[in-house]
């Protein structure tokens, strides 16, 4: 479900205290990654990534990899740190506005 601009507004207060719980370093997005970012991700629900990389293009490229392998939406891009949000269908810990 992808979420509205409100909805991302919401989620961009929470994200704005939070630290980066997933580093991206120099070997990029790799399986270890991806799986430890799933768990933080079902855990937390808002997770907040940060890209060591210098190249836009590729800092691009890594957030929509991780974007794609998860199904999290992307709330926000600042820099080298990004935003994910996914609900867990389990346990939701944010109430999204309509």
């Amino acid at each position: 479900m992808p979420l509205s601009s409100s909805q991302k507004r919401y989620l961009r207060g929470f994200a704005h205290d939070l630290k980066p719980v997933i580093l991206v370093g120099q070997k990029g997005v790799t399986p270890a990654l991806l799986a430890e970012f799933d768990s933080a991700l079902a855990h937390h629900e808002l997770v907040k990534v940060k890209l060591a990389d210098d190249e836009r293009d590729s800092r691009e490229a890594s957030i929509e990899a991780i974007r794609a392998h998860s199904g999290a939406e992307v709330v926000q891009t600042i820099g080298k740190v990004a935003c994910f949000y996914k609900r867990n269908p389990d346990k939701a810990q944010f109430t999204l506005p309509k």
